[in-house]
């Protein structure tokens, strides 16, 4: 749980975002009074002044119910394969002065025993309750049951304090929403408020760089840079895959389940040193990013430092980004106290990049 449930996007929605793409379970009961043909079906309202005049207890201005495929997530850099999920609703909302939406997303469900009669009952993750759903004479969802913390943590209100938690939660007249159906891409359009694509980030990494793809990423600081950096110590750094992590790779990897098991090699180069420093990683995806651990592979380490792990994503106009909060680059030796904890230095975000493989050269 993370201190606003499932809101935003990154790694906010790493749990929402393994499901992108995906299909309904197939055990899933269909609620055909949503979506009588079976399709993704959306609902909203945006509330004129006039009503918000005559409600001042009511926050959301403008209110989207979506039942399908998760509008959230993005191609991502974990694996697709085998991904089911009953995640099938999804709620975003907009307060009134504010800039995007907030959102959860849940599943919905007949509370009878056979799952297909009955009031429906969305819930969320530790069995928290995301609305109660029926649909009108006219066509029309009217979403109840529509909790103050929906966006919060259980507990909220004793951690955050009451003043904290009524500028939070939402609002005493938020709820019994009467949304009125409409095209699945209006709903679409407005889940994609909540985390704008950058275009210049380009596709993910797994799909930029293949499983038998050798690679090299890197940068070299100048002396200008080092000025203005004085407690950076990473002189030279270079993020490869070549010939061994390639054939490792080949041998016992899996390439439907890219880039998990996927071999990188980091080299380097300090203030302190002149000769270069070589560490391998094993990566997995994880939402946007690889989450690349420590390996004794090519290590003179004694310590266990499987622990140690850097963080790969992808940058604006084919650059990588690296990311290294705990100390695990081998810009200190990896068993000393002074590789304990966070990374204090100017080493945390380095944006490499790309390379020709000869840069990479052992």
């Amino acid at each position: 749980m993370t201190s606003r449930i499932m809101v935003g996007a990154g790694l906010g929605a790493v749990l929402l975002a393994a499901l992108a793409g995906t299909a309904f379970a197939d055990d899933t009961p269909k609620l055909t009074e949503l979506s009588p043909n079976g399709a993704d079906a959306c609902f909203g309202r945006v509330y004129d002044a006039a009503h918000l005049k005559a409600h001042p207890k009511q926050k959301v201005a403008r209110i989207y119910f979506y039942y399908g495929h998760d509008p959230v997530s993005r191609p991502n850099e974990e694996p697709s394969v085998g991904a089911d999920s009953s995640y099938n609703s999804f709620i975003a909302t907009t307060v009134r002065g504010a800039k995007a939406p907030e959102w959860a997303g849940g599943w919905c469900n007949h509370e009878s025993e056979d799952g297909k009669s009955g009031p429906i009952h969305c819930g969320m993750d530790c069995d928290r309750t995301l609305a109660s759903l029926r649909v009108d004479e006219k066509g029309r969802l009217i979403v109840t049951d529509v909790q103050p913390d929906l966006y919060l943590d259980a507990g909220a209100e004793d951690e955050l304090g009451k003043a904290e938690y009524d500028r939070q939660a939402l609002g005493k007249e938020d709820d019994n929403f009467r949304l009125d159906p409409m095209p699945a891409a209006t709903c679409k359009a407005e889940f994609a408020r909540i985390d704008p694509i950058d275009p210049a980030l380009g596709p993910p990494l797994r799909e930029r760089l293949k499983p038998e793809q050798p690679f090299c990423y890197g940068r070299d600081y100048n002396a200008a840079h080092l000025g203005s950096h004085p407690d950076q110590v990473t002189q030279s750094i270079r993020v490869f895959r070549g010939s061994v992590e390639l054939a490792s790779f080949a041998a016992g990897g899996d390439a439907a389940n890219w880039p998990d098991g996927a071999d990188i090699a980091i080299s380097v180069t300090t203030r302190q040193k002149s000769g270069k420093v070589t560490q391998t990683y094993s990566c997995q995806g994880e939402a946007d990013q690889w989450r690349c651990a420590a390996s004794a592979k090519m290590s003179d380490f004694s310590c266990d430092i499987t622990q140690k792990e850097i963080f790969l994503r992808r940058g604006v106009n084919g650059t990588m980004m690296l990311a290294n909060p705990n100390s695990s680059l081998p810009i200190i030796d990896m068993c000393s106290k002074a590789a304990e904890g966070k990374t204090t230095s100017d080493d945390k975000v380095y944006r490499l990049n790309p390379m020709p493989q000869s840069a990479c050269a052992p």
